[in-house]
């Protein structure tokens, strides 16, 4: 099998080991894996280089963890990838997020690993994964960096640290980093697909951001009102009212009839923060949602009918997860992946296109 999976609650460097054992006498050249903040970053890291010596290992503490068909707590899990999937592999760690991303250092190690330059390399068979720290504030601007820089997709998320809001891990061949981000660059020889899945329509109400502080992350006017006033509006509801909507309600930019998520975190006053930056000038559209299962279900059949699917990775936004787990359907939505190999974990964001919220990007490998 060219893609095999892991997973252990046991404490290190027990938990380590565990994963060893499952993975076989092989040791593969690709693993990713993602861990609780219960785990020491560092030592984590360690473990993770000493029992899979000479293969590139990036991974990242998390918010929950997925392994098959569980959405996990308290765990480690990890994707081996074999030779027969990846024809090539490379990482780089960009350093100092928050400081402004040198994201162009990164990739040219990335090219001096692959001996060619990124724009040479085929855009059907090479995939980058990004890991990002999740208190850094810095996502969008790396993303929009990446974005500026290469053609070849990057998908992921911001690594977690179980809702305590303080600090997030990175991890990369042996080490763990905060304030900053990995990148893991494949060349596989069959393919893969990308997958954004969000539990969302349109209501067709926009709202325009007339005033922002995006080093805050946050909306102080729409529409020339104040933030909250005028998202209340839109809403039917009162002023009182409105944060309790947040949840089922935020905000999406839209880009050919799909929604890019930003979600409200909270009210300052009668400003509104969010998980990600609004761009002063902005319009985004109110958000209805939909249902979680049956969307992740359709958008996962789809990509399954089209061919053969060897694997999963899901990067799944912690405000799924914690819907999820309040509406008692973790069991339905792990059913989802029977039978293909999946890890995943819950995320402080998500990574496609730029930086986003309540949605699951997912890697399928053909």
């Amino acid at each position: 099998m060219s893609i095999r999976t892991a997973y252990s609650t046991k404490d290190l460097p027990e938990g380590v080991a565990d994963l060893r054992a499952q993975c076989g006498q092989r040791v593969p050249p690709v693993v990713l894996f993602f861990g609780s903040s219960r785990y020491d970053a560092g030592q984590l890291s360690a473990l993770m280089r000493e029992y899979f010596p000479g293969t590139h290992l990036v991974g990242c503490s998390t918010a929950g963890e997925i392994a098959g068909t569980q959405l996990l707590t308290a765990s480690v899990v990890a994707m081996f990838l074999d030779e027969d999937l990846v024809e090539r592999a490379a990482v780089a760690v960009v350093p100092k997020m928050s400081a402004g991303p040198r994201v162009r250092d990164a990739l040219r190690e990335l090219e001096s690993q692959f001996q060619a330059p990124l724009s040479s390399l085929d855009l059907e068979r090479c995939v980058g994964v990004i890991l990002m720290d999740g208190m850094s504030g810095a996502e969008e601007e790396l993303m929009d960096k990446l974005g500026d820089a290469t053609d070849i997709p990057f998908i992921g998320g911001s690594a977690g640290d179980d809702l305590k809001f303080q600090k997030t891990h990175v991890l990369a061949d042996g080490r763990a980093y905060s304030d900053a981000a990995v990148l893991l660059l494949l060349r596989l020889k069959r393919g893969f697909d990308i997958v954004k899945t969000q539990s969302f329509r349109t209501s067709c109400k926009t709202l325009l951001a007339t005033k922002v502080d995006e080093a805050r992350r946050m909306v102080i006017e729409f529409d020339h009102q104040p933030a909250l006033d005028a998202y209340a509006r839109a809403l039917g509801v009162s002023r009182a009212e409105a944060a309790a909507h947040f949840f089922e309600h935020p905000l999406g930019l839209m880009a050919a009839g799909e929604p890019f998520v930003r979600s409200p975190q909270r009210t300052e006053g009668s400003a509104i923060v969010f998980y990600c930056r609004i761009q002063e000038g902005m319009e985004l559209e109110l958000l209805d949602a939909t249902d979680i299962l049956g969307d992740t279900r359709k958008a996962v059949e789809a990509r399954k009918a089209a061919g053969a699917v060897q694997g999963i990775i899901d990067f799944q936004c912690i405000l799924r997860t914690l819907q999820l787990r309040k509406e008692q359907k973790c069991e339905r939505y792990g059913e989802i992946f029977r039978g293909i190999p999946a890890v995943g974990f819950s995320t402080y964001g998500e990574a496609y296109l730029g930086h986003i919220n309540q949605t699951s990007t997912m890697l399928l490998f053909r």
